[in-house]
């Protein structure tokens, strides 16, 4: 396994829901980011961001790592969930809402 393979890996793995982004939570780069994080705020759970902007190699390795071309990517409990389009389409549904239901999410601190 690369290293940007095991430092990927090891962000995945150390959190129940993590959102590969360009930006950050506050200051979103670009509005697939922004619609990403809106969506996880709605569903009030806790999650943490990685900003791709600030590390080249897993942001490219990241695309590789998931074999999905595009950023933001949802990891919950280690399994990739998708991009924002299916992250969407999954609120929407009520789908996402239920997973993570189904797979335990903590809820976001007040």
């Amino acid at each position: 396994m690369s290293d940007v393979n095991a430092k990927i890996e090891t962000v995945v793995k150390s959190n129940d829901v993590v959102l590969f982004m360009k930006g950050t939570p506050l200051f979103p780069q670009c509005g697939f980011s922004s619609r990403a994080i809106a969506i996880l705020e709605h569903l009030g759970v806790a999650f943490e961001s990685f900003d791709v902007l600030q590390d080249p190699e897993v942001r490219q390795g990241i695309k590789d790592y998931s074999d999905w071309p595009t950023i933001p990517q949802l990891y919950v409990k280690g399994e990739f969930v998708g991009g924002s389009d299916i992250m969407m389409e999954m609120y929407e549904a009520g789908e996402l809402g239920e997973l993570m239901a189904e797979k335990k999410v903590a809820p976001a601190e007040a």
